[in-house]
């Protein structure tokens, strides 16, 4: 990615001397570092807030209250795992601290409910099914309050930035069941790949 925003400003700034429009290039790059300032400002305080909202959410235990009640759901989409397994739990835990914006504590629980899936993994040369759908559940990126285009939308001075909330919900609702329902999919159309034992049993 430097590369790319390397080669861009490279680009702009050679089109900008052979175009006699190279003082258009420098007040571009001025403005747009002071307006990328004032967006790191505003986004420093709305995230500071919310983050503070979210921890006093986690340890008051309403996160791990929401998890709980997600852990059937869990128990469904992970059929592969033991009903009374940790990882359950873990994965539960996973997907609330995501959906509230708790990215900092959702990625160590995600490691350890990868680290539970691996000691069941039969195949520990390649992925699992589980291991799979975890990864597309958390690449799908659900979210109940994106608090981060909330805050650049406010430091873009947008009369409205909560508007956002709405369809963000719905569309990373539609991103997270894809995610799942193209996992299963996956699953079926490339099975598990047999073990050396397994290989030699056959």
């Amino acid at each position: 990615m430097n590369y790319i925003w390397y080669f861009l400003i490279v680009i702009s700034i050679i089109f900008g001397a052979i175009n006699g429009t190279l003082n258009e290039v420098a007040n571009a790059i001025f403005s747009g570092t002071q307006l990328a300032v004032k967006i790191i400002l505003t986004l420093l305080g709305i995230m500071t807030f919310w983050l503070g909202i979210m921890k006093i959410a986690e340890k008051s235990g309403i996160v791990e209250s929401i998890s709980k009640l997600l852990t059937p759901i869990a128990k469904f989409v992970f059929p592969e795992i033991p009903k009374n397994s940790p990882i359950i739990g873990d994965v539960a835990m996973n997907f609330t601290a995501n959906a509230l914006g708790l990215a900092n504590a959702a990625t160590p629980i995600g490691i350890k409910a990868i680290e539970g899936m691996q000691k069941l993994n039969k195949n520990k040369e390649s992925a699992s099914d589980s291991m799979c759908t975890l990864l597309a559940m958390n690449t799908a990126g659900f979210q109940l309050i994106p608090a981060t285009v909330i805050a650049i939308l406010a430091a873009n001075g947008y009369n409205n930035p909560t508007e956002i909330i709405v369809p963000t919900l719905f569309v990373t609702s539609f991103a997270f069941v894809s995610a799942i329902i193209i996992a299963k999919i996956f699953k079926r159309i490339f099975p598990p790949q047999l073990t050396k034992e397994e290989e030699n049993a056959n």
